[in-house]
């Protein structure tokens, strides 16, 4: 008798992964691109520098931008489409709602003729080409910097050579002590961290001299193999059950794309990357030369809101924590959230969370 209960239960888990496939691969084929569209909050172009450009977010119907400007810096890493990868799922539409006037940059899509290219450039140049273009655009003297990533160290090293143009600086899942992970107590693991000082310099400068980049497709592979169960079931147990219903569908596939869409780093950026900062930790230890001149954190003196994911295994707590140890303001603050790197922003649970504390932490400094 027992063994017929198993087998009729059996029976019934197959004939519902049938199922769930058939409608799954039924809703796969009437699924068309625009159904899969990222990053389609309504914007502006109001600035234009090689292969760099500018955005201006619309205020959403019936909202009033009360608080801003507030520009949005991602890095190299990834494309800055996370954050707005759907309707529901958006912290830009988030802050929208509620009244922020919001800016980003598009770093677009590197190749072999930037591999000349800085973090001098890209902070000196670029980063503060749009600062100056939006406080024309707005009228004002300062704005409020929002760097997530790759894009918060951009953005901190902005602060502290440029302090006089940064309102407010707000950072998220950013490192900022690349050896912090090397003592941290909760024993988060920096899978890049750890990656790269495991690499030679030798190994570095070779690989950028062969593509005159970092390429993003080898990227792709380093955080692939950061998750390796999910990376070799997400494809057949990941998607059945993502078949379930086309919401869900949806959803795995914008992250998919997103994920898809990585650029490559330009090759002189890369190298100050993975050495300079990951390797050789010059940020934190005063050493990090931009345009010449050694970046002082401690310049770092309007109110700074870092944010941190409990549950990074790319950027530690730790590594992101440290910079309240470095900066001269007195206006510190740290808001923990629950999740990991990029959960903090496409995790339905996180919806809500990430944008109130932003808001609630702006509106105490208009």
């Amino acid at each position: 008798m027992a063994e017929f209960r198993e087998s009729s239960l059996l029976l019934k888990e197959a004939q519902e992964l049938f199922e769930n496939i058939s409608k799954g691969t039924e809703a796969l084929s009437q699924i068309k691109d625009a159904d899969i569209e990222v990053g389609t909050s309504l914007k502006t172009l109001i600035h234009a520098q090689d292969k760099v450009t500018l955005h201006h977010y619309e205020p959403l119907d019936g909202v009033k931008s009360t608080i801003g400007p507030v520009l949005i810096c991602y890095g190299l890493i990834g494309r800055y489409t996370m954050i707005d990868l759907q309707e529901d799922r958006s912290l830009v539409r988030n802050l929208l709602a509620r009244g922020v006037d919001l800016y980003v940059v598009d770093w677009g899509h590197p190749n072999r003729s930037d591999q000349c290219l800085t973090l001098d450039d890209y902070v000196d140049w670029y980063l503060d080409d749009c600062v100056d273009a939006i406080c024309a655009d707005a009228g004002v003297g300062q704005l409020t910097l929002l760097g997530i990533c790759e894009g918060g160290v951009f953005s901190t090293i902005y602060a502290a050579r440029h302090p006089e143009k940064i309102r407010n600086l707000m950072l998220t899942i950013t490192p900022i002590d690349f050896h912090a992970d090397q003592t941290d107590p909760e024993e988060t693991h920096g899978f890049i961290n750890l990656w790269t000082r495991n690499l030679q310099d030798e190994d570095i400068n070779r690989l950028v001299e062969a593509f005159g980049t970092l390429p993003g497709d080898i990227m792709s592979s380093v955080f692939q193999q950061m998750t390796p169960i999910n990376t070799m079931t997400k494809y057949n147990l990941g998607i059945v059950d993502a078949f379930k219903d086309e919401a869900r569908l949806k959803n795995f596939l914008r992250m998919e794309k997103w994920l898809a869409d990585r650029p490559n780093h330009p090759g002189e950026a890369a190298k100050q990357w993975l050495i300079g900062l990951y390797k050789e930790n010059r940020l934190v230890d005063g050493t990090l030369e931009i345009s010449g001149e050694n970046v002082d954190l401690s310049q770092i003196t309007m109110p700074v809101l870092n944010v941190y994911a409990k549950g990074d295994h790319i950027i530690p707590p730790p590594c992101s924590t440290a910079l309240g140890k470095y900066v001269g303001t007195i206006d510190y603050t740290e808001l923990a959230l629950p999740g990991g790197h990029v959960g903090v922003y496409v995790s339905s649970k996180s919806q809500g969370i990430v944008g109130d504390g932003i808001f609630k932490w702006l509106s105490e400094r208009q």
